[in-house]
């Protein structure tokens, strides 16, 4: 499939922005459905391919298409609560799942022959092996039900509706436009500042994919994903969260001392995080372009993380 008119919800997280710079990069026009009051609209782009349309989640399945246009593919981010507590808040997990299915609708009123949603590795739970597509799902939190119910039920109604349907469950991403408490972008803003925070020991394997590569994975998925496959997000070099910490360090300020150590792992502490992308390579043709190194070079050298 060629994707030439495509919509984004979420298009101002971190995946989101990469994905609206790779499709106008493309020659594609993009259609980014945004609230009206949030604080993050400075982060579209002002590109005469990209398209804004200010509405509520809430009532997707009110809007109609007043573009003239009939659009390619639906890529869905949006999703409230993918952090701290309210990764548990049930009611409005729950709700997330309502406004996927809403966007399933959405797509296809605007003509989408297909329609791709972001998953999470949290549908798996607790797993000591490299996670993979048919590796058993058994989520620990509201979010993880929630994602996995989402990839199943946006699939049957994309079916149902007549249009094509992907879902990937993506790993951990980093990138500009990160979530301010991720790992990685509280430890680049703390060495900014020469100091240093306190972490566990880092033994744990962790599987980082730079935002970049995480929006190219989409868009290979979009033009060549096979119908109703489920494809893991993860860069395949996975190595331990101290030499990850190390390299940050060692790029932006290399005589800082790092706290490893300082604080205990939690009780629920999950070691082993890494997955297999192998069957998403070999459908789509994508490919992982950046290192962790290069990723964290790359991300300071656009702006500063906000």
């Amino acid at each position: 499939m060629t994707i030439q008119n495509a919509i984004i919800s979420g298009a101002t997280g971190t995946i989101g922005t990469a994905l609206t710079e790779l499709m106008v990069n493309q020659g594609a026009n993009v259609l980014i459905l945004t609230r009206a009051e949030s604080g993050r609209n400075h982060r579209i782009i002002e590109h005469p391919n990209v398209w804004v349309l200010q509405c509520d989640y809430q009532h997707l399945d009110e809007v109609e298409n007043k573009t003239g246009k009939e659009w390619d593919c639906f890529f869905h981010f949006a999703w409230a609560g993918a952090a701290g507590d309210e990764r548990n808040d049930m009611f409005l997990q729950n709700n997330n799942v309502k406004v996927a299915l809403s966007a399933v609708g959405f797509a296809k009123r605007f003509g989408c022959r297909k329609f791709i949603g972001a998953g999470s590795q949290a549908e798996y739970g607790r797993v000591s092996m490299k996670l993979k597509p048919e590796t058993p799902t058994f989520p620990e939190n509201g979010y993880g039900y929630a994602k996995l119910c989402a990839g199943y039920m946006t699939r049957d109604y994309a079916h149902h509706l007549g249009m094509e349907h992907n879902w990937l469950r993506v790993l951990s991403v980093f990138g500009l436009h990160d979530g301010v408490n991720s790992m990685i972008a509280q430890t680049v803003n703390s060495l900014k500042e020469g100091i240093s925070l306190d972490y566990t020991k880092g033994d744990q394997i962790w599987d980082y994919v730079y935002n970049k590569d995480a929006a190219k994975a989409f868009y290979c998925v979009a033009e060549k994903g096979i119908d109703g496959k489920t494809y893991v997000l993860s860069s395949g070099a996975e190595r331990p969260l101290a030499e990850y910490l190390s390299c940050v360090r060692d790029i932006i300020a290399p005589k800082v001392v790092l706290k490893l150590g300082a604080r205990p792992y939690g009780n629920n502490q999950i070691m082993y995080l890494a997955g297999d992308s192998s069957e998403l390579i070999t459908d789509t043709g994508y490919y992982p372009a950046y290192s962790f190194e290069q990723g964290i070079l790359d991300m300071l050298n656009c702006n500063p993380l906000e």
